[in-house]
């Protein structure tokens, strides 16, 4: 009677284990995707402050300052609230 096992015998050279190559895919993957994000980030790099950012800061102060919008820390948390809820803001007491 023959009896066959799933086990791989016991002088098998260490490339016809598959659990061996399961075990080296996972960290082999992540290399191969570490360099793909590597060269993807090097290949297009984002520009993160235009040329003419001051400028551009002061516009959009102004634009803010012609909407009358609330300090930030007044308005805060108040997004949803209604307007004519809306506390005011606080004002700097007179020396």
């Amino acid at each position: 009677m023959n009896v066959t096992s799933n086990e791989p015998a016991a002088n098998d050279r260490w490339w016809r284990h598959p659990l061996l190559w399961m075990v080296i895919a996972g960290p082999a993957l992540v290399v191969v995707a570490s360099f793909v994000t590597f060269w993807y980030a090097w290949d297009s790099p984002d520009p993160l402050v235009s040329a003419d950012y001051y400028r551009r800061g002061v516009e959009i102060n102004k634009t803010l300052a012609d909407k009358k919008l609330m300090p930030a820390l007044a308005g805060r948390n108040h997004a949803a609230t209604p307007a004519e809820a809306v506390p005011l803001p606080r004002r700097e007491a007179a020396p």
